[in-house]
């Protein structure tokens, strides 16, 4: 009979990109389990030679009679954010995760596998710049996108839009600078503008594309750390303690407020930055852009 190891996975793609690590430490410790993933966001686990299926959340046709009904069967479907030791920042994301299934961490790092074709799957937009400079992966804002959030900048894990219009002009004689984006984003004087939507792959190759990456708490840092690609990454509101990488440079915000607000319950602030929640008086509280580019 074979064995089967469900993981019920929600949430943003950052967070899934976190979970191939969690998978790849459970997939070490137990390796005659065939592994599931059931997921909002699939591409990420696609070619993983750790997985035998992933399905899309809501579209796991006799799923039940497959791969629970007289199966030898595990499943994962808690959330980790609910744990103790993620709410009270003790302990970083993956290794709260694999505390709560019960497997041992053994430092893991988020996995992305590329086959032969993904590895060249870049936009003609971009194969067709003439690179006369390194070229500086910059994503200054981010977030699920204005159907999910209301402002399109998040004080919380966004640089704020002055600094990072200043960094660019900066920066732009020594880099050519591409603005990973969504359309409602602010616009940058000086950078090239990428606000198209693609394949979830398609988008992190832009990191193997890039000569350097300045980021901030989003997908593409834990993206950048799957594909062993140092990068800066700056924060405000949430911590690399918890999120982040070492093997990145991280930014911390000069002045921090970590009580959190009036309205905070398990987590000190939302996170697509509720304007009434914003602690700070001015963006210099927060970064300056010469604070960021000496870590670039």
């Amino acid at each position: 009979m074979s064995k089967h190891a469900i993981f019920h996975i929600e949430g943003g793609i950052g967070k899934h990109v976190a979970s191939t690590a969690v998978v790849k430490a459970y997939k070490k410790q137990n390796p005659d389990r065939k592994i599931i993933v059931v997921c909002a966001w699939p591409e990420v686990f696609l070619n993983n030679k750790d997985i035998h299926r992933v399905f899309r959340l809501g579209n796991v046709p006799y799923f039940y009679q497959d791969y629970i009904h007289g199966k030898d069967v595990e499943v994962f479907a808690q959330e980790p954010y609910k744990q103790t030791s993620h709410i009270t920042k003790k302990t970083h994301l993956i290794k709260s995760w694999c505390d709560m299934i019960g497997v041992k961490y053994n430092s893991e790092k988020p996995y992305i596998h590329f086959n032969l074709r993904e590895k060249d799957l870049i936009d003609p937009q971009l194969a067709s710049l003439q690179k006369n400079k390194p070229l500086l992966l910059f994503q200054p804002f981010g977030g699920p996108g204005k159907e999910h959030q209301q402002h399109p900048y998040s004080w919380v894990r966004d640089i704020p839009p002055p600094v990072a219009q200043e960094i660019v002009t900066k920066l732009k004689e020594q880099y050519m600078i591409l603005h990973v984006c969504y359309d409602f984003h602010p616009k940058l004087e000086g950078a090239i503008r990428f606000e198209k939507q693609v394949s979830k792959k398609e988008l992190f190759n832009l990191i193997n594309f890039s000569d350097k990456r300045l980021l901030i708490d989003s997908s593409l840092q834990h993206a950048a750390a799957a594909l062993d690609k140092p990068s800066t990454v700056v924060w405000v509101g949430t911590s690399p303690k918890i999120f982040g990488y070492d093997m990145h440079k991280n930014v911390l915000p000069k002045t921090e407020f970590p009580k959190g607000h009036i309205d905070s319950y398990l987590y000190d602030y939302n996170f697509t930055g509720a304007v009434h929640e914003c602690p700070y008086d001015e963006f210099k509280e927060i970064h300056t852009a010469d604070s960021i580019i000496k870590n670039i």
